[in-house]
C-alpha cells in the first residue's frame, strides 16, 4: 500500500483516484508522526468490507438486513 502525507496526497489526488481504479490501496498519514488515518481503496473492494459476515455459518446461510434497522451493527455485536 502507498502511503502519502496530506500535503502531499492534495496537489496529486487525480493521479492517485488512477491508481485506486486500477486496483491500488493508498494511505493518508497525517501529523508530525504520519499517523496513516484512511485508506483509499477501490469501490467493490469497500463493497466486500461492508458486507455483514456471519462466522461460522458463513457460506451455509444467507441474511439481509432492512434499512429501517433500528440498531446499529456495533449495538447488534457487543449485545
Amino acid at each position: 500500500m502507498k502511503t502519502l502525507p496530506v500535503a502531499e496526497f492534495c496537489p496529486h489526488f487525480s493521479s492517485l483516484l488512477k491508481e485506486v481504479e486500477s486496483g491500488n490501496e493508498i494511505g493518508i498519514a497525517f501529523g508530525r508522526k504520519r499517523k496513516i488515518i484512511a485508506v483509499i481503496v477501490p469501490f467493490e473492494e469497500y463493497k466486500k468490507l461492508k458486507t455483514k459476515r456471519l462466522g461460522t455459518l458463513e457460506g451455509k446461510a444467507k441474511i439481509e438486513f432492512r434499512g429501517d434497522w433500528p440498531i446499529t451493527d456495533e449495538e447488534l455485536i457487543n449485545s
